[in-house]
């Protein structure tokens, strides 16, 4: 009975430990994977900790850029207006330009045709017909019609044929 007790004692501690080491073993496998898990938590938490960093310096870079370029835009836009200012002005200075230029060309042709006017027709016959046919033309056109009939019945008729043909050509005057 000695022998039977010891060998009972002996299986019961067998079958007491063999259960004992199965569930250490479960225990220790779950607590690795568990470690395993903690450690991959752990690093992906890192990594979107890193990715949100990256998406909000992103985002300012992104509105630092904006505020630069409406910056550049308000810039050109007042330049452009600068631009249309100064073009605008430019266009002023240009009709009052062409308007004393054409008063200037007014009183010279007035002061011409004052002069024509004054002399003798044989004398302004005289000069007209040493000038070429489109500006004895010109000058002629400023006169009356009884001043311009004396002047080219007094002129040699070729130069006066070529001067009223020139005559016809030209614009009428506007007054």
């Amino acid at each position: 009975m000695k022998l039977f007790g010891i060998t009972l004692v002996v299986s019961a501690t067998v079958l007491i430990a063999a259960p004992a080491t199965k569930s250490y073993e479960c225990t220790k496998i779950f607590e690795d994977r568990k470690n395993e898990l903690l450690l991959e938590l752990e690093r992906i938490d890192e990594q979107k900790q890193a990715l949100d960093s990256l998406k909000r310096a992103t985002e300012d870079l992104l509105r630092k850029k904006e505020a630069m370029l409406k910056g550049k835009d308000v810039k050109v836009d007042q330049k452009l207006a600068e631009i249309k200012a100064k073009e605008e002005s430019v266009k002023k200075m240009l009709e009052e330009n062409k308007k004393v230029l054409d008063e200037i060309k007014q009183l010279k042709s007035d002061k011409v045709s004052q002069t024509f006017a004054k002399m003798k027709p044989a004398a302004a016959a005289n000069i007209l017909a040493q000038m070429p046919p489109g500006d004895g033309a010109a000058i002629l056109s400023t006169l009356n019609a009884k001043e311009v009939g004396q002047i080219l019945g007094k002129m040699d008729p070729k130069k006066g044929s070529e001067i009223t043909a020139k005559l016809k050509e030209l614009p009428e005057p506007t007054k």
